[in-house]
């Protein structure tokens, strides 16, 4: 049975990434509206979340440009679109309903309903590093954050923040700008992120804006069903507890099929397998585009994912709207004035 309030559209796209974006463009094209699911808390996938400052040599007309750059070019191309998105969550299950169209629940209960779905979720679901504390699920969303979702909720909070990348660099140095009192906590004295960024981070450690704790890591938590501190142990084996209101543990994502694995899908190892005719997949009305799945010759290149969206878009088309003639049309000839998804 539908529920009330779901999410309706006319392709649903499971991965924000570059290829799930490109889809909402070439399927725009075609008057289709799109909505896209995806666990990281902005769009961009891998482009955005752990390489933003690469740069990418391999697009079409773009001799070089930066992965967040990219990422910004799309959200841009496909603006006239007005694509919906539910972002920091994951999907978790999908069910064919009664008139043929699909189902998918996210982790946080948020419905939607599509005739077809694009699974374009790169390399899987990208789930967090969870340092080994044992207690630690205990406090998840009670003071424990992975993802950042809305950096307004830690503005002018106690934050402990653990992790040497540009991830935990970057949310350091935004928070401690916005009044928090934020402790940088690291197992080693070098970073792994951007120079300016170290040396931004070290020049608010010594004005006193950031408490960076080296050679230590989190190793203990504790709070009456919240979380109230962190014990720290360093090196030496020396223990300092603090208090806190949130510790977030930035160590990066790893990618994983997730539930996608449940699906009946037919897969190979970590990829499903898809039919190059239109990039479906053994279940009719679920596609999959970019680097989550798998055939013959397959390349996991950006630009084969926005090849795949493209003829991808076409057979979903019919799907959407059955009974009507696809009639396909060049951009250089129709532009893509007018050709913009109704609301």
């Amino acid at each position: 049975m539908i529920p009330e309030q779901p999410i309706q559209t006319d392709l649903l796209i499971i991965g924000a990434g570059p290829a799930g974006l490109f889809a909402v463009f070439e399927a725009g094209l075609l008057k289709m509206r799109c909505h896209l699911i995806d666990y990281l808390p902005q769009p961009g996938g891998q482009l955005t979340e752990i390489y933003p400052k690469k740069p990418i040599y391999d697009v079409p007309g773009l001799p070089s440009v930066l992965a967040g750059e990219l990422v910004d070019n799309l959200m841009e191309q496909i603006a006239p679109f007005s694509p919906g998105f539910t972002l920091g969550e994951r999907a978790e299950t999908i069910e064919k309903q009664e008139d043929g169209r699909f189902l998918v629940t996210t982790d946080q209960g948020t419905q939607h309903i599509a005739p077809a779905v694009a699974i374009a979720g790169g390399l899987g679901v990208f789930e967090p590093r969870k340092p080994p504390i044992h207690n630690i699920g205990d406090y998840e969303n009670k003071g424990v954050y992975y993802i950042i979702k809305d950096p307004a909720f830690f503005v002018e909070k106690n934050v402990v923040i653990a992790g040497g990348g540009d991830s935990a660099l970057d949310w350091a140095i935004y928070l401690a700008e916005r009044g928090s009192k934020v402790t940088m906590v690291h197992r080693r004295t070098e970073f792994r992120g951007a120079p300016d960024s170290v040396e931004k981070m070290e020049n608010f450690a010594e004005e006193g804006k950031i408490e960076l704790l080296t050679n230590a890591q989190v190793t203990g938590l504790g709070g009456n069903g919240k979380l109230d501190q962190v014990e720290i142990t360093f090196a030496d084996n020396s223990r300092q507890t603090i208090s806190t209101e949130a510790f977030l543990p930035l160590f990066g994502l790893s990618p994983k099929l997730g539930p996608i694995a449940n699906w009946g899908l037919e897969l190979d190892k970590n990829a499903i397998v898809v039919n190059t005719l239109d990039y479906s997949t053994n279940v009719p009305g679920i596609y999959a585009i970019g680097d989550i799945n798998t055939y013959t010759g397959k390349l996991k290149l950006i630009l084969c994912g926005f090849h795949e969206a493209t003829l991808m878009v076409q057979s979903a088309f019919l799907l959407a709207f059955p009974g009507k003639k696809l009639s396909f049309k060049y951009t250089t000839v129709t532009g893509i004035e007018g050709l913009d998804s109704a609301s």
